[in-house]
């Protein structure tokens, strides 16, 4: 029975989640798919949608489906590369493809506003680096997800796919480079604007911006008590579910929750800063996503790479990223934001972290260091004819890296990682990239762990099924349903 039938009151909600980002976004639809008459608060401290983390502005916009990422492919002690990050981020991407696919079908999204079809390049210099690339190749097109990259060490080929990049390069290093043309460039807030609106013209959730989350604890065995504070108003709500996807901000929200998992985590706040340029006879000159690959001795999201970009309907060029120090957990967050986040649970962890990740330490710090021109070197390494004048400097996001306490002491866990309670009726997404990209994933991870009784009721299956076709199929990456998936998403989403 839903709380609204048993109780009849306004301030208690089937299911609250916390930010107005993609990941919520994205949840809110499944959840609603999975049940139209469940009650859906969606809370925002910002005025509107899609304003933090999955801002357009704040992050890359790649589709990542590790097409051209680097760092998703590994080089191991033994000289072998491993790929099974690789497989998984592409998987989880075209599940996300799968579900716009849907939503597009039933003329609930325009792919036209958030998506564009881009190939996406991986670019070396040397013969360690090309040599790696050549079995990074070898290995993944082997497969048949990856089955039209293409190789190329030819200088014209490589001119035609860059020539932005070519120009004014040293051709006395070897060089080669990889493309798959079914890349695509995604604004994230766009999308996630998009799947709000729909839900709100269907009347399907509830919004409310410019209001924070200052109190969050359990009311009793089924109910979370959550203090909402907007402007000078506070007022009180009762959710059976909460989700906090508030991007850096989901940390110090989880651990006012209490729950024993929050003790196993802590976080770094690391900021993103992108050289961007808007000028028409540059950006017309350069249609792609060309990833490099990080200096020995940098972390993997030190990757360099220029990106092609349509941000409110106008194309740009970003080049990063250029990581900067706020210990704001989110661009409107508080400088004390890492100072609270600390506690006796992870001091320790964190501490070790630091000492173990010492290139990450020295990084940042060189990083830090940089001036105007700095920038501007990093880029002629990568743009050889690159000119101060047509680039300026952008912060971008809040990214917050996790550190996470095991037996063996405190690691940096890369990527994003979903925490939940032991009951299952609190959730939260801490991490950052691939995120956006693999959020259908992601979410359906969170339906698994916390909405277990109910994904097993036949009839809920068949209603997520009819978003998400290929769902409970067994699937193998190398086998035909995926193909079958692809093209199903191309024709949908004009990716062909």
């Amino acid at each position: 029975m839903y709380v609204t039938d048993a109780i009849g009151s306004e301030n208690r909600y089937d299911a609250v989640l916390i930010g107005a980002g993609i990941m919520s976004a994205t949840l809110a639809v499944l959840l609603h798919e999975l049940d139209p008459k469940m009650r859906i608060l969606i809370v925002e401290k910002l005025d509107g949608p899609g304003l933090e983390s999955s801002s357009a502005l704040n992050n890359a916009g790649t589709g990542h489906a590790a097409n051209c990422e680097l760092n998703y492919t590994p080089l191991l002690s033994d000289g072998s590369i491993n790929i099974n990050k690789a497989i998984s981020i592409n998987l989880a991407f075209e599940r996300s493809l799968e579900l716009w696919g849907s939503l597009t079908s039933r003329g609930t999204l325009c792919p036209d506003k958030f998506l564009h079809v881009l190939p996406h390049i991986s670019f070396v210099e040397g013969d360690e680096d090309v040599s790696f690339l050549r079995q990074r190749f070898e290995k993944l097109s082997s497969f048949k997800a990856f089955s039209r990259m293409k190789w190329s060490n030819n200088l014209e080929e490589i001119k035609e796919w860059m020539p932005l990049i070519m120009e004014g390069r040293s051709i006395e290093k070897n060089f080669a480079a990889t493309r798959i043309d079914r890349g695509t460039d995604v604004d994230f807030g766009a999308l996630t604007f998009s799947y709000l609106e729909a839900l709100k013209l269907d009347g399907s959730i509830e919004l409310k911006f410019n209001t924070e989350v200052k109190e969050l604890r359990r009311y009793n065995q089924q109910l979370w008590h959550l203090g909402l504070k907007a402007k000078s108003r506070h007022k009180d709500i009762y959710s059976s579910f909460v989700f906090i996807g508030a991007g850096g901000g989901a940390l110090p929200l989880l651990q006012k929750s209490g729950i024993t998992e929050a003790l196993n985590y802590g976080g770094f706040p690391v900021s993103g800063q992108w050289l961007v340029c808007s000028d028409s006879s540059l950006t017309s000159r350069h249609n792609a996503k060309v990833y490099g690959r990080a200096k020995v001795g940098s972390p993997p999201m030190s990757v360099p790479h220029l990106d092609s970009r349509w941000i409110n309907g106008n194309r740009s060029l970003l080049f990063g990223p250029f990581a900067g120090f706020s210990s704001k957990f989110l661009k409107n967050g508080s400088r004390l934001d890492l100072i609270k986040s600390v506690n006796i649970s992870n001091l320790a962890p964190m501490m070790q972290v630091g000492f173990r990740n010492l290139d990450l330490v020295t990084y940042l710090l060189n990083q830090l260091r940089q001036a105007d021109h700095d920038r501007l070197e990093t880029l002629k390494d990568f743009l050889p004819n690159a000119k101060s004048k047509d680039w300026t400097l952008s912060i971008a996001g809040q990214r917050v890296q996790i550190i996470k306490r095991t037996r063996q002491g405190g690691i940096l866990q890369m990527g994003t990682e979903v925490v939940s309670s032991a009951d299952g009726t609190l959730a939260a997404l801490l991490g950052a990239s691939p995120g956006a990209s693999t959020a259908v994933t992601i979410m359906l991870e969170v339906l698994e762990r916390c909405w277990a009784s109910r994904m097993g009721d036949e009839e809920l299956k068949k209603r997520l099924k009819s978003l998400l076709p290929t769902l409970g199929e067994k699937f193998d990456f190398d086998g035909d349903l995926l193909i079958k998936m692809r093209q199903r998403n191309d024709s949908i989403l004009g990716l062909a």
